[in-house]
């Protein structure tokens, strides 16, 4: 299977790490040992900027009273889930739209090719939902077959590549738009518990799209193939990193345990996820950047380099963790960079909710 073009897409406001930062740790009824600990989560992030669909955050009052954000006061509000939820169906549709054409745009392939739409998110819901829109949107024939995944987490973006490589294997005519959008700023809580800390020196909002399809490119173009893809468990760390609906948002639980556990389980799951490849074979790596220490973790446990880590640290500094889309933001940071004139062996790592671990294992062949 061809992986023919990534697009990626983040929303206009920008949050500067540091004076973010700021705002939070100033919060009323924020304890001082909890301001300390905030301080110091975004000073470790190794973050210096996120996107969010909240104009108010970055400062640009709404059109409406405040809901989410106070920008007179510098106040994070507590709206229910239902209003949050309310902004995701508002913002999420624009989000997902301008991945999907950043995709097709940088393909040789054009809407009429489409022939099936996945979409992939964990901070909303809605329906007629995403992949809805997009038929809509693009054009496409209202027989253009539909998936949505859900709730899956930040690994959500290789279980919708491996749907589209299934598709792809049954009719190698198909021509699937993968796109995943994640508006996890709609869920900021202030608190003085260290998951709600460490999620909010984390996430952020942003879009991805891959077209994935059996069809080879034009003759004499780069290749990309979508050679194989895995999933695994971990022994530990179910109750250590989890996705759950709140009265006053979505909760998430992101222990501090979470970097060590991973770390201690990739050397026995990578193997069996990469299968006849071993690591040191792997000549780039797209790694989920789920935070420092994660990376910290994954480069130690795998015996990586600092190059080969480059383009997620990279991700992680300009957009933070975006749940679903950010590994694509890698992989398509990686692509950008001149291939080496060989055959490349990519291989993708993605972790979520359960301790799960996704790979994809790619090949990029360079114009001949």
């Amino acid at each position: 299977m061809f992986l023919r073009a990534v697009g990626t897409a983040v929303p206009v406001t920008v949050l500067e790490q540091a004076a973010f930062r700021d705002v939070l740790a100033d919060q009323p009824g924020l304890s001082p040992l909890a301001s300390r600990r905030l301080r110091a989560a975004f000073d470790a992030s190794e973050i210096d900027t996120r996107h969010t669909v909240m104009t108010e955050l970055g400062g640009t009052p709404g059109v409406e009273e405040a809901v989410h954000f106070d920008t007179r006061t510098a106040r994070v509000l507590a709206p229910s889930t239902g209003t949050r939820n309310a902004a995701y169906v508002r913002e999420a549709p624009a989000l997902f739209l301008a991945a999907a054409k950043d995709a097709l745009g940088a393909s040789d392939l054009v809407p009429d090719d489409v022939t099936h739409v996945v979409t992939v998110s964990c901070t909303g819901f809605f329906a007629p939902g995403p992949d809805y829109l997009l038929v809509r949107q693009l054009g496409l024939p209202i027989t253009t077959q539909r998936f949505h995944l859900g709730f899956m987490g930040c690994y959500g973006a290789f279980p919708a590549l491996r749907l589209a490589q299934a598709v792809c294997r049954a009719d190698p005519d198909a021509v699937v738009l993968v796109v995943c959008a994640e508006l996890c700023s709609l869920h900021l809580h202030v608190g003085d518990d260290l998951d709600t800390i460490l999620s909010s020196s984390l996430f952020a909002d942003g879009a991805a799209a891959a077209v994935v399809t059996g069809r080879a490119p034009a003759a004499g173009a780069e290749t990309v193939t979508l050679d194989s893809l895995g999933t695994t468990l971990s022994d530990d760390g179910e109750a250590d990193m989890a996705w759950t609906i709140g009265d006053l948002g979505f909760d998430m639980v992101l222990s501090r345990y979470v970097p060590r556990i991973l770390g201690s389980s990739l050397p026995a799951a990578v193997p069996s996820l990469l299968g006849l490849v071993r690591p040191e074979e792997v000549d780039r790596w797209a790694v989920h950047p789920g935070g420092r220490s994660v990376l910290d973790q994954v480069q130690t446990a795998l015996g990586l380099s600092d190059e080969d880590l480059a383009p997620s640290r990279d991700v992680l500094r300009r957009y933070g963790n975006m749940s679903s889309p950010t590994v694509l933001f890698v992989l398509a940071e990686l692509l950008r960079r001149p291939c080496s004139g060989e055959p490349e062996q990519i291989a993708g790592l993605a972790f979520g909710p359960g301790l799960t671990v996704e790979s994809a294992l790619l090949t990029r062949t360079p114009a001949p």
